[in-house]
């Protein structure tokens, strides 16, 4: 019989397309919308430092995704490397730097020659005083900042001009318990609360695909670990926020008569997943608008 309830259970899960673990909301896969940082890989941060899976299904499409934004797993607000630099600052820059080789390469010197005791004083004057107009627009078009590495907690500095306040932290963390509850008891009107309309439209077809098979899914014990903020920016109206989740929980699914197909109701596991939320400025909730699965 144990035989026979296996062989079923292989069976339903070949023909719904998963694997094992692949069963809580999202089913494993990367799905929803970020905006138009859709298809652009989330920054990397202290919960979830290496690969993230792009997006396996989303309702934007990439033809409106503005062709001059590539995607980069470096933060938007960060400088990273001289190609970041303003054109401006480089070029003026370079201004200086080529007339003193010129004039080097021409036999009058840097800047015009030095000639006795007060020109070569005169000369470090000038390279002080370049020196001083080189730093200050380092630091003015440079963006005056060097990469710091994120934060391992849910307190992450603001990302792009948008500050996320520990009530946000809170809400985030309360909208992944509350999402797991939902989803097991197949409760989309709750779940229309906390996600837009294109997630809710992925779970109500991912509950229908188990019902369809005589499956069920259940998570339990769900227990927060760590997050930290990816990043967050506007826009239009909307602000989104990027946040590493690192969370525990209980994943089982049976068949209708209650034998477990996937999974264990003792041994919880360990998931690490990137939560994007939406919210209307100034009006709303936060709400989920994709998973991306970190590796």
């Amino acid at each position: 019989m144990r035989l026979i309830h296996a062989l079923a259970a292989l069976a339903l899960l070949a023909g719904a397309g998963l694997h094992p673990a692949d069963a809580r909301p999202g089913r494993g896969t990367s799905l929803g919308s970020r905006g138009s940082r859709t298809y652009s890989l989330p920054p990397p941060t202290a919960t979830a430092p290496n690969f993230v899976r792009p997006m396996d299904r989303s309702l934007t499409a990439r033809s409106a995704m503005p062709s001059a934004a590539p995607a980069t797993p470096y933060p938007m607000n960060r400088p990273y490397g001289m190609v970041n630099r303003h054109p401006f600052m480089t070029g003026f820059a370079g201004g200086l730097l080529g007339a003193g080789l010129f004039g080097l390469l021409s036999g009058h010197g840097l800047f015009g020659g030095v000639h006795g005791l007060f020109s070569f004083i005169g000369f470090l004057i000038q390279i002080a005083i370049i020196g001083a107009i080189v730093v200050w627009l380092l630091r003015r078009f440079g963006g005056g900042r060097s990469a710091s590495s994120p934060g391992a907690g849910m307190n992450r500095a603001p990302s792009g001009g948008v500050t996320i306040t520990p009530d946000d932290y809170r809400a985030f963390e309360r909208l992944l318990l509350d999402i797991q509850a939902a989803w097991s008891a197949q409760n989309l009107r709750a779940l229309n609360t906390m996600a837009t309309p294109e997630m809710v439209s992925h779970f109500s077809e991912q509950l229908a695909d188990y019902a369809s098979r005589g499956a069920r899914n259940v998570t339990s014990n769900v227990r927060f670990q760590r997050g930290d903020l990816s990043e967050a920016w506007r826009e239009g109206n909307l602000t989104y926020a990027t946040v590493a989740m690192q969370y525990s929980l209980t994943d089982v699914t049976t068949d209708m008569l209650g034998h477990v197909i996937d999974g264990s109701a003792t041994e919880p596991m360990m998931v690490t997943e990137l939560w994007t939320f939406v919210r209307a400025d100034g009006r709303g909730n936060w709400i989920l608008s994709a998973i991306q699965q970190a590796g």
